[in-house]
């Protein structure tokens, strides 16, 4: 079982350490929130989201699905909208020590929202979690799958909570606004960047 967890927990780092969309929006609601608690929502979704993700990669559930390619079609255009329009969003937020009533904006149903969406609308992410640690879950049974499942799932719950912390106090460290003017715009080339990946695949599909 030692080594089911040390497996689940080394996977799980390997896949979420990347720089993708989910990690860049939390790390910015962490970094613009005027109080850590206020950039819970979205830690604790995308933490959700990652829970969910996992257990049905474990189970099998998410390979059945993504077996219909019209399923696989319709969450590629999907996100491909859905990233374009929080790259505008994030462009045009504003830093909170010059605008923050704007910086707070994204307001708890908000912050749900799009977590959700950077979460379960990014093909590229569900079919990594499918195909490595789904796949990898294979060689293990009963209490042993348990524990690799336990592995990956806490992993994602320390790393959305790390992350919103080191937002924080980027947040924190930069009064004048300017780091956070450059992590706006950094997030929003990211998404667009994922965007035009995934707008890539979608052309290659037909």
């Amino acid at each position: 079982m030692f080594d089911a967890i040390i497996h689940g927990f080394i996977l799980a780092l390997g896949l979420i350490l990347p720089l993708g969309v989910q990690n860049v929006f939390v790390f910015n609601q962490g970094a613009v929130q005027p109080r850590f608690i206020r950039a819970l929502p979205v830690i604790i979704t995308a933490s959700l989201c990652d829970m969910l993700l996992i257990s049905l990669a474990v189970f099998g559930v998410s390979v059945v699905v993504l077996e219909y390619e019209w399923i696989r079609l319709a969450l590629l255009t999907i996100g491909i909208g859905f990233l374009i329009y929080m790259g505008f969003v994030t462009w045009r937020s504003k830093p909170p020590a010059q605008h923050r009533e704007a910086a707070g904006s994204f307001t708890p149903k908000k912050q749900i929202a799009f977590a959700m969406s950077v979460s379960l609308l990014n093909p590229h992410a569900i079919l990594d979690t499918v195909g490595v640690i789904g796949t990898s879950s294979l060689q293990y049974t009963g209490l042993e799958k348990a524990a690799f499942s336990a592995a990956c799932i806490t992993v994602s719950w320390l790393w959305f909570l790390g992350l919103g912390v080191a937002g924080r106090a980027a947040g924190k460290a930069d009064p004048s606004g300017k780091l956070l003017s450059v992590i706006n715009v950094s997030s929003a080339m990211i998404m667009w960047g994922t965007a035009i990946y995934l707008a890539y695949s979608l052309i290659q599909s037909f």
